[in-house]
């Protein structure tokens, strides 16, 4: 995430926390690294990579 939207590390902690308190995803407290998905992936949108931000580059959604 924080290379797909060019922002720093604290900025995707809040993403994160606002897609949790959405209903949107679930995390297993004291697990790194563990989100679960609660939304049918099929609804979402395919993200493309941004060619005007040189980190997206080759980076797969």
């Amino acid at each position: 995430m924080q290379r797909y939207f060019g922002v720093p590390p604290p900025s995707v902690h809040q993403m994160v926390l606002t897609l949790e308190r959405a209903g949107l995803i679930r995390r297993k407290h004291g697990v790194a690294r563990n989100i679960e998905l609660l939304v049918n992936h099929n609804s979402l949108p395919t993200l493309q990579p941004n060619p005007s931000n040189p980190l997206c580059r080759g980076t797969k959604a």
